[in-house]
């Protein structure tokens, strides 16, 4: 008679997320040129913006002001949509495949990812804010200001990052997934990123005051400059609580799915 196999425990708690975590931190480290590029990308169009169309746009040369927070939210957009390249990557290695075996929680994967670009575009928003203070960037936050901007824009970057991470899974490869996830990096461009919506034409002024990233900025200005932001600010809220809902759902059945 043979014993039957002993089945191995299923890691409780925080184990799983520790350790995929830590595997997208490292392999986030080893991926120097992605690293330099998520850090160097948002100052290089920061710079861009402010020196060679700020002067155009506001000849009275405060247009770095305005233009700091659709540059953070831009860039987040970038360096999100890393995640989906990371995805659809491990999809098509069949390492994903690998872990189904183990005794793990499906959404284990994905936090790694999740997480990893979560650090990442903090990482460069900070690199951004310190040189656009030094170009001359002059918030008038206080501490509650400066902690309800970045807040925002954690929130917003958690958000966008679960979406990619679900693009990634549905994405047949890495190559898809970039190509899918590239119209959405278009949104901040269609959005009061760079030029106040009411300067636009006035079809288009309807779609970018009603899409997410107009709201979240105005939130983030909001924030930085002690202005009220009002209404922005539950719209803001529930744009990102919405996303971050449907990308979190979505991302657990296609795991399910393409799993199988």
């Amino acid at each position: 008679m043979t014993t039957p196999a002993l089945l191995r425990p299923r890691l409780t708690g925080i184990t799983a997320e520790r350790v995929f975590v830590r595997r997208s931190l490292v392999r986030s480290l080893r991926d120097g040129e992605s690293l330099m590029m998520a850090i160097l990308l948002p100052v290089l169009l920061m710079l861009m913006f402010t020196f060679v169309f700020g002067g155009a746009l506001e000849p009275g040369g405060g247009y770095v002001d305005y233009v700091v927070p659709g540059i953070i939210l831009t860039c987040a957009g970038f360096g999100a949509s890393s995640t989906a390249l990371y995805v659809a990557g491990d999809m098509k290695a069949g390492i994903v495949d690998r872990f189904r075996t183990m005794p793990l929680r499906s959404g284990a994967v994905l936090t790694g990812h999740v997480v990893a670009s979560l650090v990442r575009n903090l990482l460069a928003t900070g690199v951004v804010i310190l040189v656009a203070v030094v170009v001359g960037f002059r918030p008038t936050a206080g501490v509650l200001g400066w902690l309800g901007a970045l807040a925002i824009i954690a929130l917003y970057i958690l958000a966008i990052t679960y979406l990619f991470a679900a693009i990634g899974l549905a994405a047949r490869s890495p190559e898809g997934a970039n190509a899918y996830g590239f119209i959405l990096l278009f949104l901040p461009y269609l959005s009061s990123a760079f030029v106040p919506v009411e300067t636009m034409p006035q079809w288009l002024q309807g779609i970018a005051s009603t899409q997410p990233v107009t709201p979240i900025i105005e939130t983030i200005r909001a924030f930085l400059f002690g202005t009220g932001a009002g209404a922005e600010l539950g719209w803001a809220l529930a744009w990102c609580g919405l996303i971050l809902a449907v990308s979190v759902a979505w991302g657990a059945w296609l795991f399910r799915r393409r799993s199988r």
